[in-house]
């Protein structure tokens, strides 16, 4: 496999990521999830220099997808918590210094 072919298939990996976390399909983002990082080790094999043009269009796709389903996982937590906390009616400490331990 061509380091072009695993960026398209990592790329592929994070579109259906994507599409799990849109449709809240926990089984299929498990999935894709396990499928990504297998592909990720294989372009992580892929250690063959210097990266062509179309290789770095990939990647910088591959990292803005990245950034999209990290936006929608810290949303969906944000949203959690937030429902969390009405039903509790306890909100954490913005911040909570901790002890040092020796």
């Amino acid at each position: 496999m061509t380091r072009t072919d695993a960026l398209k298939a990592v790329i592929a990996s994070l579109q259906e990521e994507l599409a799990a976390l849109k449709s809240f399909d926990i089984e299929a983002l498990a999935a894709a999830t396990a499928e990504k990082e297998v592909r990720i080790g294989t372009l992580a094999a892929r250690n063959d220099n210097p990266i062509s043009a179309e290789e770095r269009a990939l990647a910088e796709e591959a990292m803005r997808l990245n950034e999209t389903a990290r936006v929608y996982v810290n949303l969906m937590s944000a949203n959690v918590k937030q429902r969390l906390e009405a039903l509790t009616g306890i909100k954490p400490a913005a911040y909570a210094p901790t002890r040092a331990v020796a």
